[in-house]
């Protein structure tokens, strides 16, 4: 039995009938194709046909670090940051970001993910992770090895020959006018490498969104 937001959404938005196919999923990287019994106001029942497990996952952890822009251009970036798989987003706050999420701002953001991963296919959701600060943050320990770090200094992102399927990944996108020289500064004692995304000048959502396309294509490639 269905109820809720999403009973009342395949009811009214999806006018689900008695009879109707549709497909279910819970975040645990598994789908369930169900037949529609009977659709009432304010619940639909179902015959849940069984489980099924396909892949549509990166084939390793990739997390997004980024100061969330202003407005519907944060939904944006969640949306597409979903359909290309990234594991996680961390909210930054830095020198110059502006929007620091709140606990009810979290709340909209996982509500994102999941309209996104509806369009998408996606049956794993992409977490999203507490506010952090970029001094804490670009120092943890539990980073992977591999840290890249979106900034005009760097060279054009390449593909490592050796290959990183497998191996975990971080990115980090400043915000509306980059991180400050100390921040970056910070970035490279941590072992962040740096990585230019052209001569433009790129917006928050803009930049984040590339540079983890080139790196899920690259791991495509490979």
């Amino acid at each position: 039995m269905l109820e809720g937001s999403e009973a009342r959404h395949l009811a009214a938005a999806c006018r689900a009938r008695a009879g109707d196919l549709v497909c279910l999923f819970n975040g645990d990287g598994r789908e369930y194709p169900a037949e529609v019994v009977r659709v009432d106001r304010r619940s639909v029942e179902l015959d849940v046909k069984g489980p099924e497990s396909p892949e549509r996952e990166l084939g390793f952890p990739l997390q997004v670090a980024v100061p969330l822009p202003k407005g519907d251009r944060a939904q944006f970036l969640v949306e597409k940051l979903t359909e290309l798989g990234v594991t996680s987003l961390v909210p930054l706050r830095t020198r110059r970001s502006v929007v620091h999420p709140g606990e009810s701002k979290i709340e909209k953001l996982e509500r994102w993910v999941i309209e996104a991963s509806k369009q998408c296919g996606r049956n794993v959701l992409m977490r999203i992770e507490p506010l952090a600060d970029w001094a804490e943050f670009c120092a943890r320990a539990d980073l992977p090895a591999q840290k890249l770090l979106a900034d005009p200094s760097g060279a054009p992102f390449r593909r490592d020959p050796q290959g990183s399927a497998g191996s975990p990944v971080a990115l980090a996108v400043g915000p509306e006018g980059g991180f400050t020289s100390e921040e970056v500064e910070m970035a490279r004692a941590a072992g962040w490498q740096m990585v230019g995304l052209g001569t433009r000048i790129l917006r928050v959502e803009t930049a984040a969104i590339l540079l983890a396309g080139l790196v899920t294509t690259s791991s495509a490639a490979s």
